[in-house]
């Protein structure tokens, strides 16, 4: 007979219209799992070891309809949340898998998980000199999301002036590490003094600031593009993407990422300085990592000696213990993260 146990969640009560709260999630305990793949079924029973969380989580906690779209759905109210993680396969049906595989991908916010579609999941070829916990960020969506929106949308040449928001953030580290790799100057924006020193002194950036410091953002980014940015990598928007509308050089380019300030807001911001587009020629455009899959391999072979050889170096906030996700992911929204924050489930 096979083994059962229990497997403890992070439920989603009900639909949010601002930013979340802890009391908007609920840890249960009381639910089992078995440990035997049902014969047929073509699953995978994954072991959850580290979960991504992230801010765009919060996106699924509102009530959302895009319907041609399945990868923007809400959650579900009463439902066990989801979203990236590194997992290892306890059993499986599934002829692409093997018990002991590594992986990593979609799963949920539990310690175990019953995937019936593991064919989007990605197998992880595990090096002991580099952390399991970075397939949650610099090794999987999020390096992915840096590499193809940097070099795939925003085409930075040698010498080229890059800025960045939110640089701190699981994405924006590494898009500046990269601009850096590539000869750029490289500023970037953060919400806390810590935060800019780390930047400057551990990622390399060339000048750093705090946003929440500036009264005049249009002034702050005169002060570090004196001539102006070829590439703003956006992952805030608002006010932020007003003030650097004006500030783009001719045939400038604007990677739309994220928009964290709209996040859960009732009205969103409008943007008022639109026009720069056209007066400096400059191209905007969004992209979502999805339409770049095909690309992991290349960014994979590109980034991992980048990594063994300290050329690229990665943070990350590690919170202990899946009851310890509502507040982690709760925390994100008032900067008290510092780098990617990855929750522990169980240890590899």
């Amino acid at each position: 007979m096979a083994a059962v146990v229990k497997n403890k969640q992070v439920i989603f009560r009900d639909y949010i219209e601002t930013y979340p709260k802890v009391s908007d999630m609920v840890v249960r305990d009381d639910r089992s799992v078995s440990l035997k793949v049902e014969e047929g079924s073509n699953a995978v029973l994954l072991q959850n070891l580290y979960l991504s969380c992230d801010p765009y989580v919060t996106n699924r906690m509102a009530k959302i309809d895009h319907p041609s779209d399945s990868s923007y759905r809400s959650f579900t109210p009463g439902s066990v949340m989801f979203g990236y993680g590194v997992a290892r396969v306890v059993d499986s049906t599934h002829p692409s898998f093997n018990k002991g595989d590594l992986v990593w991908g979609i799963t949920s916010w539990e310690e175990y998980t019953l995937n019936t579609q593991p064919e989007s999941l990605f197998k992880i070829q595990h090096a002991h000199d580099i952390p399991l916990s970075y397939y949650t960020g610099i090794l999987g969506m999020h390096g992915l999301t840096a590499y193809v929106g940097l070099h795939e949308v925003g085409n930075p040449k040698k010498g080229e002036k890059v800025f960045i928001s939110s640089a701190f953030g699981a994405v924006g580290q590494l898009v500046g590490q990269l601009a850096k790799l590539m000869g750029c100057y490289v500023v970037g924006s953060a919400g806390s003094q810590e935060k800019v020193e780390l930047l400057k002194n551990k990622l390399g950036f060339d000048e750093a600031f705090n946003y929440k410091e500036e009264h005049d953002l249009d002034a702050a980014l005169k002060r570090h593009f004196p001539e102006g940015i070829d590439i703003y990598f956006d992952n805030v928007g608002g006010k932020m993407l007003d003030a650097v509308l004006l500030n783009m050089r001719l045939r400038g380019r604007i990677i739309v990422c994220g928009m964290v300030s709209q996040y859960n807001r009732d009205q969103p911001e409008g943007v008022n300085n639109l026009m720069s587009l056209v007066y400096k020629r400059v191209r905007m455009e969004g992209f979502v990592v999805f339409d770049y899959l095909h690309l992991y391999s290349e960014f994979l072979d590109t980034i991992l000696p980048y990594i063994r050889n300290d050329r690229v170096v990665y943070v990350e906030d590690i919170i202990e213990g899946l009851e310890n996700g509502p507040a982690a992911l709760v925390s994100i929204f008032s900067g008290q993260n510092i780098g990617k924050t990855v929750i522990v489930v169980a240890h590899a």
